[in-house]
């Protein structure tokens, strides 16, 4: 296994930059970098599809959304409920906007993209509480949107992973909604941080343990036991019931441990789970299309098989 060599420049011109390092800066500072650096690989979104801006309401108040719909598509179709990545602390529906737009052709769906309350401001269990009451909220509505409310599924990369994986815990446990499908792209399903890739890992690939301590510092401000199943999926007590799933790693990321533990979790309990990874590839990668190609293929291998768990 190597690193891609477009994974190695995306680090090489981190390395190269003026920036300060996300950690070093205060929630608000860093929310506004993160969001350049986005912006800087994220590439041209593509076309054919429609993109509407709203909310719908939470439990700390409105919550803003954004909808994307493929054109020229009628009748209802099938959802997904996105949450962005971005460790609870940063990242809004702007610095997932085309990973949303590509999985909402790929798959050819709707994508509801959630844009939850973040910490430090709403520590745990806040953004828990916004992922779980949006995915209802899309189920009881789903029609009004235009989709079918039979065929619902979640997903999301990074901390958004989690809150996805977390909602699939809490529909089995509440009996409803009925979700179709996980969509995990490296998920971070265990917040105690004792994965070997954690160690192997946690250093020169973006995502290091200094910024991953950071952000968990930020969301357990409030307190909060990490190994809770709406912390850590991965300690969660039973998994077997749970949505289908896909699961997506990459091989240079400090998760990658806990994203394959996740997976073979859900296929020991008889949950059938695609588990794909891309060995050359960081944390992150999905929203860095402009400048890695690995991104837009993930998202069309990701949006393919929630494709088939539709039907």
């Amino acid at each position: 296994m190597t690193l891609d060599p477009q994974a190695q420049l995306i680090l090489d011109l981190a390395e190269r930059s003026a920036r300060p390092l996300l950690e070093s800066l205060d929630p608000p500072a860093a929310r506004i970098q993160y969001a350049e650096m986005v912006a800087a690989a994220a590439g041209d979104p593509p076309g054919g599809v429609e993109v509407q801006d709203g909310s719908i309401p939470g439990p700390g108040g409105e919550m803003p959304t954004r909808l994307y719909r493929p054109e020229n598509v009628t009748g209802p179709l099938p959802i997904l409920v996105y949450f962005h990545g971005g460790g609870f602390v940063i990242g809004d529906l702007d610095t997932h906007d085309i990973p949303c737009r590509r999985l909402c052709l790929s798959a050819g769906c709707l994508v509801v993209s959630v844009d939850y309350r973040l910490a430090p401001e709403h520590p745990f269990p806040a953004p828990v509480d916004d992922a779980w009451a949006a995915t209802r909220w899309v189920v009881d509505h789903a029609t009004d949107l235009g989709g079918d409310p039979s065929l619902v599924a979640v997903g999301g990369d990074s901390a958004g992973g989690n809150l996805a994986a977390v909602v699939c815990h809490l529909a089995k446990q509440d009996g409803a909604p009925a979700l179709v499908s996980q969509l995990l792209i490296y998920p971070g399903t265990d917040a105690t941080g004792g994965m070997p890739s954690h160690k192997t890992l946690g250093h020169g690939y973006r995502l290091t343990n200094e910024l991953m301590d950071w952000f968990m510092a930020h969301y357990f401000s409030g307190g909060g036991d990490r190994r809770a199943f709406n912390v850590s999926p991965l300690f969660a007590d039973e998994f077997s019931g749970l949505a289908p799933a896909v699961v997506l790693i990459a091989g240079y990321d400090p998760l990658k441990d806990e994203g394959r533990a996740y997976a073979d979790k859900l296929r020991g309990a008889g949950v059938p789970t695609e588990f794909i990874e891309y060995e050359g590839m960081i944390h992150g990668f999905i929203t860095m299309g402009g400048l890695v190609d690995a991104a837009n293929e993930a998202l069309e291998q990701c949006g393919v098989a929630l494709g088939r768990a539709f039907g």
